[in-house]
């Protein structure tokens, strides 16, 4: 399992941090768990994605849920981020 600190992270750095992840997992057949607040590496680097909303998962699907989540929270959140880039 891994807990994201990318936010303090540079770019650069996030994205080689993210390649290392990869490719451990490629090399060794490893299943991770990812737990981010970044929508950017979610959407990057999962096959499947598990939106949270206080506490509780409210929705879980391939990445592709990106182009069309189903739960209004999700959707809220979602469209926010879309907002603030």
């Amino acid at each position: 399992m891994l807990f994201t600190t990318f936010v303090t992270m540079y770019p650069e750095l996030w994205s080689e941090v993210l390649n290392v992840i990869r490719r451990l997992g490629r090399k060794h057949d490893l299943a991770m768990l990812i737990v981010t607040h970044q929508m950017g590496v979610a959407k990057e680097s999962a096959d499947r994605v598990c939106f949270f909303s206080q506490g509780k998962i409210i929705e879980q699907a391939p990445k592709q849920f990106f182009g069309a989540p189903q739960h209004e929270r999700t959707q809220q959140c979602l469209r926010a981020v879309r907002e603030a880039t």
